[in-house]
């Protein structure tokens, strides 16, 4: 008994050692244990110029659901969620071009570009009629992607999307037009933790030490992302007249509590819409599949249920 003590011991001793002076690596055991608990594989490929790293899974001949991350954000966001679906079906998460582990060259990041680049990807793979899946930034590219290619798509989920001038302002819009600093963006490990709060009613628990490492990456990515969310602006693409154009049935689902993107949205979008499925999830903020996994998959389960019935 005195010796399994010990062990125990000395094995937390070493994780607190790891976790404080080696985050990357402890960083590194999660991500690793969570791709495996949601059966998924690191892969890249090259598309044109451009090397793109994503994850997938689940069978090889099942309906492929494509998921599109949102701004400073990469493919670890869909890990939790994705785990719901890796029995049933083919599941590919891609780092878009520019974010996480894909090329980031001198080249335009505005929306439109990017879905051109996922669909490339997409034929890369040989994947034909995806599921689009996207948070975000991710949602507005998808959306492009369903309204400029609709007899490619098989179904559309757009999950807290940007490209709407919503009735009602974000807190994140009001903050811009007043010209303070993009809150989306951390440029120290206070800004990141008040990032975090912004971006999420219920924050995910961190270690202080694992705050610090992801404060560090992000201010270290400040510059660039800077620079993508500047072309964002001044290349922005509106949803609007893009939304009447998409035939695939689309989830618009969104969190009530969204700082960064107003859930007004939805009053627009709904009536665009051929064929709208609306979820609006209570005290959830700006990323539900990260902040609630669980239920979010739920829903975008029973949305994918009612298409199978429908067909």
């Amino acid at each position: 008994m005195k010796k399994l003590i010990l062990g125990v011991a000395l094995l937390l001793a070493f994780a607190a050692g790891t976790l404080y002076f080696w985050p990357g690596a402890l960083v590194a055991g999660i991500t690793f244990v969570e791709r495996q608990q949601a059966g998924l594989s690191p892969r890249q490929v090259q598309v044109d110029d451009l090397t793109i790293h994503y994850y997938e899974g689940g069978p090889a001949n099942a309906e492929t659901l494509l998921m599109i991350h949102g701004f400073g954000a990469n493919r670890d966001n869909w890990l939790r969620f994705a785990h719901f679906f890796t029995d049933l079906y083919h599941v590919i998460a891609l780092d878009l071009p520019g974010f996480g582990e894909s090329s980031r060259p001198d080249i335009r990041y505005d929306v439109l570009s990017q879905a051109e680049r996922v669909r490339a990807f997409a034929q890369a793979l040989k994947v034909e009629r995806p599921h689009l899946i996207g948070n975000s930034m991710g949602g507005h590219i998808a959306a492009l992607y369903a309204a400029r290619h609709p007899a490619e798509v098989a179904s559309l989920a757009l999950l807290d999307n940007s490209g709407i001038d919503s009735p009602q302002k974000s807190e994140l819009i009001q903050r811009l037009e007043r010209g303070e600093p993009n809150p989306l963006v951390a440029r120290s490990a206070e800004e990141f933790d008040a990032l975090l709060k912004f971006v999420f009613v219920t924050p995910p628990p961190l270690p202080d030490a694992l705050k610090r490492y992801f404060a560090e990456r992000s201010v270290a990515n400040r510059e660039h992302y800077d620079r993508i969310f500047a072309q964002l602006r001044s290349h922005y693409v509106p949803l609007e007249p893009e939304l009447p154009k998409i035939e695939a049935p689309t989830l618009v689902l969104w969190g009530d509590k969204d700082r960064a993107l107003d859930v007004s949205s939805i009053q627009v979008m709904e009536p665009l819409l051929k064929r709208p499925s609306v979820v609006v999830m209570k005290d959830c903020g700006h990323a539900p599949m990260i902040e609630r996994p669980e239920e979010t998959a739920r829903h975008y389960q029973a949305f994918l249920n009612r298409q199978k019935q429908e067909t």
